[in-house]
C-alpha cells in the first residue's frame, strides 16, 4: 500500500527572532519620504548577521528601486547587487539577512519579492514598517516565510510573525517617539528637546522620592535590587558645587551653539557650490 503524501511545515532552522537597530527604521522612513510620486511603497535590503541563538541582528539597510502591479513585481537586481558590493567593501561582516517594505502587514506582491531574497540568502526575514499609520501609530513587525507543500506539490507561502526587539538609546527613542506621532507641527530644537528631557527627569525623580518615602513609612515592601540600583545611580553623579555645575553647563551650551553655527555655514557653502555647478553646466 502506497504511503499518503505528507504535509510539510516550516523548518525549525528558521530565525527565531529579530533585533533591529534604530538607524534601520530611520533609513526606512527617510526612503519613504523620498520615494517617487507614483510609488505606493518602498522596499529594500536588510544587512546584518545571524547570532548563535538564531536571532537575526539587523544593523543596516538600503533601498532597492522596484515597480509592481497587481500580478507582477520588477526589481532592479543590478542596482541591488552593486549596492551590496559597495557595502561589503565597507563592512564585510554585514551580509544580507532579509528585506523591508513600507505598509501595514504583508501585501500580495510580498511573496514574489520574498522569493527573490530567498535566492539571495537562506531563510530571509521580512520587516514591515507602517509609515501610513493605519492604526494610528507606526506598526513595525518582522516575518519569516515558509513553503507549505503536499508531497512534491507546492501549495502556498505562509508568512509567520516572529518576536521583534527594537534597540534604541535615549536620543534615538526621542526621535522615534516623534516619528510615531501622527500630528507633529515641527521638530523640537535643542533647547526644546532639553526642556522636554528635564521635565521627564523631574517626573522620574518625583517617582523615586515617592517610592523611598513609601518604603521608609512601611507602605511598600523594600526591594533590595531597586535599592542597590538607586544607590548606584546616586553614587555615579559627580559632586559639583552649583557654581561649578553652572559653568560646566554654560560651556557645553556654547560648544553646541558653535557646532550649530559651523554646520549652518557648511550647508550654505554646499548650497552655493551646487548652484554654481548647475550654472556652469547650463553655460
Amino acid at each position: 500500500m502506497a504511503a499518503s503524501p505528507a504535509l510539510l511545515f516550516p523548518s525549525p532552522s528558521s530565525p527565531s527572532s529579530a533585533r533591529v537597530e534604530a538607524v534601520v527604521l530611520f533609513n526606512v522612513c527617510d526612503s519613504y519620504v523620498r520615494r517617487p510620486d507614483q510609488a505606493e511603497r518602498v522596499i529594500g535590503t536588510l544587512l546584518g548577521s545571524v547570532l548563535p541563538d538564531g536571532t537575526v541582528h539587523v544593523r543596516n539597510s538600503y533601498v532597492v528601486p522596484h515597480s509592481e502591479s497587481a500580478d507582477q513585481v520588477a526589481i532592479d537586481i543590478e542596482y541591488h547587487h552593486n549596492m551590496y558590493a559597495s557595502h561589503q567593501k565597507v563592512n564585510p561582516k554585514e551580509v544580507i539577512v532579509g528585506w523591508f517594505s513600507t505598509g501595514f502587514g504583508v501585501s500580495g506582491g510580498s511573496t514574489l519579492i520574498h522569493d527573490f531574497y530567498s535566492r539571495e540568502v537562506q531563510n530571509p526575514i521580512h520587516l514591515t514598517v507602517d509609515t501610513g499609520f493605519t492604526r494610528g501609530e507606526a506598526s513595525i513587525k518582522a516575518y519569516i516565510s515558509s513553503n507549505l507543500s503536499l508531497g512534491d506539490r507546492h501549495l502556498a507561502a505562509q508568512f509567520q510573525e516572529i518576536p521583534l526587539d527594537l534597540r534604541m538609546i535615549e536620543a534615538e527613542k526621542a526621535g522615534f517617539e516623534i516619528l510615531k506621532s501622527t500630528m507633529v507641527e515641527k521638530l523640537p530644537n535643542d533647547l526644546e528637546g532639553m526642556e522636554s528631557s528635564m521635565e521627564k527627569l523631574y517626573i522620574l525623580i518625583d517617582e523615586i522620592y515617592k517610592y523611598v518615602d513609601d518604603v521608609v513609612e512601611g507602605r511598600v515592601a523594600p526591594d533590595n535590587r531597586i535599592g542597590r540600583f538607586i544607590a548606584d545611580s546616586v553614587a555615579s553623579m559627580p559632586k559639583l558645587s552649583p557654581a561649578a555645575f553652572d559653568k560646566l553647563f554654560n560651556d557645553k551650551i556654547q560648544d553646541n551653539l558653535a557646532l550649530v553655527y559651523l554646520s549652518s555655514i557648511t550647508r550654505t557653502q554646499i548650497s552655493i557650490a551646487e548652484k554654481l555647478n548647475t550654472a556652469a553646466q547650463v553655460l
